[in-house]
């Protein structure tokens, strides 16, 4: 018999749906739904309503809710087995916040199926906009916040992070600071992920550990909402937010709106959503203390997992809940694939197959030489000065420089990830980069740890079906196992194993000392 869960994620561009069949481990549909496309009457670009402001980037929350009534409608017409869904999960783009008001809980007890979500919703917002990851007009708030905190490392061993001009703390201080009348009409605010959960559930849906995380008011140890924090951020804040929850948790049934209109299962449950990055976490299979993911992608990302919890005191590296339990990090290199292309031109390097050749043609370590690529401003370690510097590297060796590149981004990776304390058992590689088996073999060296390449579709909304089924399981009084839950849907691909070399992993341990002074003299640079 089949065992159907349905996973969605409101990304920043598109609304994707993933629906698994536990029974067999087997993803069994999957669809995208593109805004700019599917609803061009909301006049956004990537998802983004355009603004005079630079810094300022906000979308249309009904947008989020017309979305998920097409998908729906898409899911039936594309012969879904929607009437035997068990549950639904999600999640959200991170940091993206919503603002209700006095008539929002009445509306979401009452959605009526001969409407749409959109009439459903007219009248419930305080805020029309929604500002969300891509927004950075809040410096000033993030900087009043901080203070108020005692500084970086307290605010970070306190909330998980620095606070952050995306993160939703300091959009709240600013909304409230600018539009006092509006924030204090504002009875709930949501994430993007409470905010699709609540419709799913048809009531206020609580906020999850991993995206609650993100927003500068979560007692990251504790799991509970930061008096302190709230206190920084705004008056009668605590009024407003939801309660925290595990994400996957049961909120109830879904509501009937979904049953009549598309013919949902009425004894579906709907659960806590979470955020991109942690639905993420788990649709990558990353449910073990020291596994590690590295994404090569236009930025370079690092997403580690943690039992208990650790802090950056410097601020770099963010610390959220994860869905599989205890804690994961993310820690994000902005000069990644953009970096790596920059050394390509630089040198009219024909393709990547040519760029991994020449690679090999040097030796691991490169002799001592030490390029730091900030082709852009970097934000691990923190560079608001674009510059290329390099340390007994000579600039027109072209197979030098391509080694070079590559090994200051898995040292830098080594580097910044230190204050874990977890060393990775396994390292997935996924992105476009993880196709070059000689990248690959300079991380499995540096890192020293063994290498898997991973393709997985829609991995955030992979890992919310997984979450559903995690949360139905719980429900019906049964223990499930994470890593019994993933097999299957997150393995590695065959035969793509890259071990360490053991001569190579010494030459780098030495190396990253090296590494580290070079860093430092360059910031400090920069810095005078």
């Amino acid at each position: 018999m089949a065992k159907l869960f349905l996973g969605l994620d409101s990304s920043t561009q598109s609304l994707s749906a993933v629906v698994i069949d536990l029974g067999t481990s087997k993803v069994i549909y999957e669809q995208s739904l593109n805004f700019d496309r599917a609803l061009p009457h909301y006049r956004t670009q990537n998802g983004v309503l355009p603004n005079r402001d630079p810094l300022v980037k906000h979308s249309p929350p009904l947008m989020w809710a017309e979305a998920l009534d097409l998908m729906f409608a898409q899911m039936k017409k594309d012969g879904v087995a929607l009437g035997e869904i068990l549950a639904v999960s999600g999640s959200g783009q991170q940091h993206g916040s919503i603002y209700l008001n006095e008539k929002a809980e009445a509306a979401l007890a009452n959605l009526d199926p001969q409407k749409p979500l959109v009439e459903n919703l007219r009248g419930v917002f305080s805020r029309k906009t929604s500002p969300i990851w891509m927004d950075s007009s809040t410096a000033k708030e993030c900087a009043e916040i901080r203070k108020k905190l005692g500084g970086i490392k307290f605010t970070a061993s306190r909330t998980g992070s620095d606070t952050f001009e995306r993160f939703t703390g300091p959009q709240i201080r600013k909304f409230y600071k600018t539009e006092p009348k509006a924030y204090e009409k504002t009875t709930s605010i949501a994430l993007v992920s409470s905010f699709m959960a609540s419709l799913l559930a048809g009531k206020n849906a609580p906020i999850d550990f991993g995206d609650g995380a993100g927003m500068n008011l979560m007692d990251i140890r504790r799991k509970i909402w930061n008096h302190d924090a709230m206190k920084a951020t705004a008056p009668g804040l605590m009024n407003k937010l939801p309660p925290l929850a595990a994400s996957g948790q049961a909120v109830g049934p879904v509501s009937s709106y979904f049953v009549q209109k598309f013919g949902l299962n009425p004894e579906a449950l709907a659960t806590v959503w979470t955020g991109d990055n942690p639905a993420s976490v788990i649709g990558l299979g990353l449910v073990k203390p020291g596994q590690v993911a590295i994404s090569l992608g236009t930025s370079d990302t690092f997403f580690g997992t943690m039992e208990k919890c650790q802090t950056d005191e410097n601020g770099e590296g963010h610390v959220f809940g994860s869905p599989a339990g205890g804690y994961m990090t993310l820690i994000c290199f902005k000069n990644g694939s953009l970096a790596r292309e920059k050394v390509r031109e630089l040198y009219g390097i024909a393709d990547w197959k040519q760029f991994g050749e020449l690679l090999t043609t040097t030796r691991p370590g490169n002799d001592g030489a030490i390029l730091l690529p900030w082709f852009e401003a970097e934000i691990v370690p923190r560079v608001n000065q674009p510059g290329i510097h390099r340390f007994d590297l000579d600039e027109k060796n072209v197979a030098a420089n391509c080694r070079a590149i590559f090994e200051a981004q898995m040292m830098s990776m080594r580097l910044h990830s230190q204050w874990m304390n977890v060393a990775p058992e396994q390292i997935y590689a996924t992105g476009g980069a993880s196709n070059d088996r000689a990248l690959l073999q300079v991380m499995a060296d540096v890192m020293n740890c063994r290498v898997l390449r991973i393709e997985v579709s829609k991995s955030a909304a992979l890992g919310a079906a997984l979450m559903a089924a995690h949360g139905w399981l719980v429900a019906a009084g049964e223990e499930p196992k994470w890593g019994e839950l993933v097999t299957g849907f997150t393995n590695p691909i065959p035969n793509s194993e890259i071990r360490p070399d053991k001569k190579a992993a010494k030459i780098y341990n030495k190396l990253l000392e090296k590494y580290t002074e070079c860093e430092l003299e360059a910031l400090e640079n920069i810095a005078s």
